[in-house]
This record gives C-alpha cells, sequence and structure tokens, in this order.
C-alpha cells in the first residue's frame, strides 16, 4: 500500500499522516519533494506520485472510511410547527418535533452549502439537517420522538461504523466539493485522534 501525504496530508498535517501510517504498519508514501527528508528521517520510503489520493480516506470504491468526523448534541428543545430555525429560517418546521444543536459550522469545515441538503447521525439514526450551517453550529431535526436524545449524545457526520459510514457522498454531491476536498477542509482546530 502506498498513501498519498501531498499537500501537507490534505491538510491534515504531514506529521500526523507519517504517525498514523507508522502505526498501521504502512512504509511507503508519496509527498512532495521538500517533505522527502521528513519521511526519510521517520523511517518511511518515498514513492512517485500516482493512483488516487481519495485511498488515503479510504474513499476509494469498496474501501473502508478511514476517517471518521465526529460531534456531539449541545442542546435540545421543542420545535413547533411552522417555527423556524438559523439564520433566514431557510427552514420551517411542518409539524412539532425536536431539534437538536450539534457542535461543528463552517469555522470547523461543515461546508455551508450543507444546510437542509444532508444527514448526520444521531444516536444510531440519520437525522435531517436543518437551516443554515452557522459558523460554530448546525441544528438538526430529532423527530417527534428527539425528547429522550440528551446533550452530549454522540454525532456522526460522516464515515465511521454506523448508517453515516458513506455520507461523504451525500456531501460531495451537495456541495460539488470532491470527497477529498471536503474532508481536507475540516479545520485544524477540531481535535484529532489517530485510530491504528
Amino acid at each position: 500500500m502506498v498513501v498519498d501525504l501531498r499537500r501537507d496530508a490534505w491538510g491534515h498535517g504531514i506529521d500526523a499522516g507519517v504517525r498514523a501510517l507508522l502505526a498501521a504498519g504502512v512504509d511507503r508514501a508519496c509527498v512532495e519533494p521538500a517533505d522527502a527528508p521528513r519521511l526519510r528521517a521517520a523511517g518511511l520510503h518515498g514513492v512517485a506520485p500516482h493512483g488516487d489520493s481519495a485511498v488515503f480516506y479510504g474513499l476509494s470504491a469498496g474501501a473502508d472510511p478511514a476517517m471518521h468526523a465526529s460531534s456531539c448534541i449541545l442542546s435540545t428543545k421543542p420545535l413547533r410547527a411552522g417555527e423556524g430555525v438559523s439564520y433566514g429560517y431557510t427552514h420551517r418546521a411542518a409539524a412539532d418535533t425536536w431539534i437538536g444543536l450539534v457542535a461543528g459550522g463552517y469555522g470547523q469545515g461543515v461546508a455551508r452549502a450543507l444546510g437542509n441538503r444532508i444527514s448526520v447521525c444521531v444516536e444510531g439514526r440519520m437525522c435531517p439537517v436543518i437551516g443554515r450551517i452557522a459558523m460554530d453550529v448546525c441544528v438538526v431535526d430529532l423527530g417527534p420522538d428527539g425528547s429522550s436524545v440528551v446533550p452530549g449524545a454522540p454525532v456522526s457526520l460522516f464515515g465511521g461504523d454506523g448508517p453515516a459510514r458513506r455520507s461523504l457522498d451525500s456531501w460531495a454531491e451537495a456541495t460539488g466539493w470532491t470527497r477529498a476536498e471536503l474532508a481536507g477542509v475540516i479545520g485544524a482546530c477540531v481535535p484529532r485522534r489517530s485510530v491504528a
């Protein structure tokens, strides 16, 4: 296996990429010429660029996602029929429901174009993102039985093992960006954890 670490590991940082590769037992990577000495110093072998950069993220057909973007519910509240959410009330509830405020907005790399167009996984079920994406949060419709969701409940934006496993595809469709661009735009301020 050869992993593409060019462009600063597609925004994730070459050092983080090298650590993850070493932990996974991978010894070859493709890097920019300026990064080759760092690669050699870490004990990895550099190879010429070729293939699909999306392999780094496990995004090629049939591959397992190698990146999981997760968050949590900050708060919940009821939303009555006809009430709107977020800037400009671009979403109005058709019926009484519960909504959740999710940590993560365009400041963390959740593209603004995703408002009213994608779903995320909350406690094992897909819930639509409603209204506009704000700087640090977005809102999800938890449904009429959403009162059972509590602050701190896990939210899977994309990747992982659950229903959001392939959600990056719907993000790409909604924005017109590539999956690699969407994964790479997740902000540097977002805590990262390597699992190998």
